[in-house]
Parts: C-alpha cells; sequence; structure tokens
C-alpha cells in the first residue's frame, strides 16, 4: 500500500477510534437512544469506507500480482473469503 493510502486510512481510523470513544461517553451519560444508534450507523458506515479501500487495494495489488505468477488458488480463496464475511452482515 502506498504511503499516502496509508496516512489516509490511519487518518480515518483515528477519527472512527473517536467517534467510538464519543459513542462510549454517550451510553454513560444516557443519551437518547436513537442519537447512540446514530452514532453506531455512522461508525458502521466509516467502517466500511476503510474496508473498501484495503480491498480495492488488495485486488489492485496483490490479487493481480499473484494471478499474473500463476498462483490463482490463494487469491480466489481470499475473494471468496471476504465475500462470504460481507454477506453475514
Amino acid at each position: 500500500m502506498k504511503t499516502e493510502q496509508k496516512k489516509k486510512l490511519i487518518r480515518r481510523l483515528k477519527i472512527i477510534e473517536g467517534q467510538t470513544r464519543g459513542l462510549q461517553s454517550m451510553i454513560d451519560q444516557g443519551t437518547y437512544c436513537v442519537d447512540v444508534i446514530t452514532q453506531t450507523s455512522a461508525i458502521k458506515q466509516a467502517l466500511s469506507v476503510v474496508e473498501d479501500a484495503l480491498l480495492k487495494n488488495h485486488l489492485s495489488t496483490c490479487v493481480v500480482n499473484q494471478i499474473r505468477k500463476g498462483k490463482s488458488k490463494q487469491p480466489i480463496g481470499e475473494i471468496l473469503k471476504v465475500y462470504k464475511l460481507s454477506r453475514k452482515r
């Protein structure tokens, strides 16, 4: 992964970390349930963006390189694993 991409993902994860800490405070303070749920939804969406970026990078680098080298079994297995994980949501 390129340095600039890493920086962007780390930044986004730090934002998510802050949101999660805020969520803990909201629950501790007895914040209205719908407001807490709204925040959890925002966190899930932010994590999905990170996941999408990681998958895009993996497919366009690691998977492509493995297939070019004639090693298609592992990347196919990884793609299927990610697909199965995404269906569990």
